[in-house]
Parts: C-alpha cells; sequence; structure tokens
C-alpha cells in the first residue's frame, strides 16, 4: 500500500486523516500542495475518481470567489488547480488509482 496524503494548508480533516494512517502503522507519503504542483494526469485521476463537484472547496469563502468555482469544463478546471492548488478540498488521499477526498476512514479500511 502507498497512500499519498496532498494537503495545502493543515487542516482538521488533513491531521486526522494522518494520525489515521498513523496508528495503523500504514507509511504515509505527505504532499504538499504548495511544494509539489500537481500534474495535469494526477489531476484527472482525482476527476474520474471522484467529480468534479467533490474535488473543489466550495464551502471556503475564498474559492467560492474563484472563477474555477463555476467551471464546467474539465480542461479550463485542471489548469485552474495547476495553478491555485488552494482549490481542492483536502485532503486528497491516494491509494495507487483510488482516491478520495476528505476525510474518509470507512473507505480506508477497504484498501488493505
Amino acid at each position: 500500500m502507498n497512500i499519498q496524503i496532498y494537503c495545502g494548508k493543515k487542516n482538521f480533516d488533513t491531521q486526522k486523516a494522518e494520525r489515521y494512517f498513523k496508528e495503523r502503522r500504514i507509511p504515509v507519503q505527505m504532499m504538499d500542495l504548495k511544494k509539489h504542483p500537481l500534474g495535469e494526469r494526477e489531476i484527472r485521476l482525482m476527476l474520474q475518481a471522484v467529480g468534479m463537484e467533490n474535488l473543489l472547496d466550495r464551502e471556503d469563502k475564498k474559492v467560492k470567489e474563484h472563477p474555477a468555482c463555476y467551471y464546467n469544463q474539465e480542461s479550463l478546471l485542471i489548469s485552474a488547480i495547476q495553478e491555485a492548488p488552494w482549490l481542492l478540498k483536502t485532503p486528497v488521499v491516494r491509494n495507487g488509482s483510488r482516491i478520495t477526498v476528505g476525510y474518509h476512514p470507512e473507505i480506508w479500511e477497504t484498501w488493505s
């Protein structure tokens, strides 16, 4: 199992996700979106797994003000996320092609 947790700012769900894997002694690779920008392929995988609606943090005031919140074309959304990774809802937890957005221990349990 090769778990990657993509995070921008350390929010509560990111900390809970990190703790979840640490408590189960599952090694995790933390990917800071400020230091490791996402590639187009990675974003496409995320979109495929969770859909456009679930990928953006539409609760965040700053994100709501960004035009990407209203895009319905995948290509526009991908370039917006590459330029502004803070648009993503975090944590994005990835295990190969399986991806979750947010805190979902009930799904992670099935990944073993």
